[in-house]
């Protein structure tokens, strides 16, 4: 019996033992799912989160996809004006380019037409003049003498408003253009035919650029601002005339400046059109047409020309000629 209890007490102890095993097997067991619970608690807690910022990102691209669109409608609702703006410029500058065709045509005509009466008018008084001077008397000679420096002076009002109207259908051939060479060549011709005169031209330290452009147009425009400057200061003693270049005078600038007699700003809007004059025939000689023939040469070559003057004290004149740097 004695062995039998102890056998017994021993199946006893390891039942126990096994038990206190199994239950803690299952105490891990239940730590590790509380973990797993714990951890998967806080995965779907950040999912939330990414949900969460994942709207709040499909909202702003909604929101960046609206603003898009509106700015694509203002986009094209400014082309669409663009274009229409654009439209109009073009039926504009078509309706322009052909009234100043029409323009041309027409000045070109009368100016051509014109030529004959005018030349049967100056040869008739000249015939008159050298048949019958004799009998005629001081104030019928007079008479004669006005009739024919009208009509010269008409000739050459013709002779500018052909020039002026061929020029815009005159072809340009550029080369290469030294402004300096060119001022004096023409300075030298004109200076020729005022004898007794002292005028004198006077260059810049500052080094004139060359210029790109229409060789004949470029010297036509040193012709009449020197021929100006020329006769306006003929009331001077010591005439004095100036050419030279500012470079840091918006993109670059030419002038030709004088001492002669000026004139009054507040007529500057009629300064550089067609026959618009500031002084009379009495007082200078002019058709009015070489500065409207300087506005539109420097505006074929993609410049700009102006002027700045003072009564009795003189006056310059600027202009700027694209490629002068």
């Amino acid at each position: 019996m004695g062995s039998t209890a102890m056998t017994e007490h021993g199946q006893t102890l390891t039942e126990s033992g096994n038990l206190r095993e199994r239950l803690e097997a299952s105490e891990k067991t239940q730590r590790a799912m509380m973990n797993i619970l714990d951890d998967f608690d806080e995965e779907r807690r950040n999912f939330q989160l990414i949900q969460k910022a994942t709207l709040n990102l499909l909202e702003d691209v909604d929101a960046e996809r609206q603003n898009s669109n509106e700015a694509q409608r203002a986009l094209l609702n400014m082309l669409e004006d663009i274009e229409a703006e654009r439209f109009k410029a073009e039926q504009a500058n078509a309706l322009l380019e052909s009234a100043n065709k029409e323009l041309e045509a027409f000045s070109y005509s009368v100016s051509h037409d014109l030529r004959a009466p005018l030349r049967a008018i100056s040869g008739f008084s000249q015939a008159v003049m050298e048949d019958y001077a004799p009998r005629l008397d001081d104030e019928g000679r007079r008479y004669l003498g006005l009739i024919q420096e009208n009509a010269h002076r008409m000739g050459r009002l013709i002779d500018d408003l052909l020039a002026f109207s061929r020029l815009g259908r005159q072809q340009m051939i550029k080369s290469t253009i030294d402004m300096e060479t060119m001022t004096k060549s023409v300075f030298e011709e004109l200076a020729a035919q005022e004898p007794g005169r002292k005028i004198k031209i006077k260059f810049t330290a500052h080094a004139s650029p060359p210029v790109y452009g229409d060789s004949s147009m470029i010297r036509q425009v040193l012709v009449n601002l020197l021929s100006n400057a020329i006769k306006f200061t003929r009331p001077r003693e010591n005439a004095q005339i100036e050419f030279g270049y500012l470079p840091k005078l918006g993109d670059g600038a030419y002038y030709i400046k004088d001492n002669g007699v000026g004139f009054d700003m507040r007529y500057l809007n009629k300064l550089f059109g067609v026959f618009q004059r500031l002084h009379s025939v009495a007082e200078f000689e002019g058709t009015g047409v070489g500065l409207a023939l300087v506005n539109r040469i420097i505006a074929r070559h993609g410049g700009r020309v102006w002027a700045e003057g003072i009564v009795d004290q003189g006056a310059t004149f600027y202009f700027t000629l694209p490629g002068s740097r």
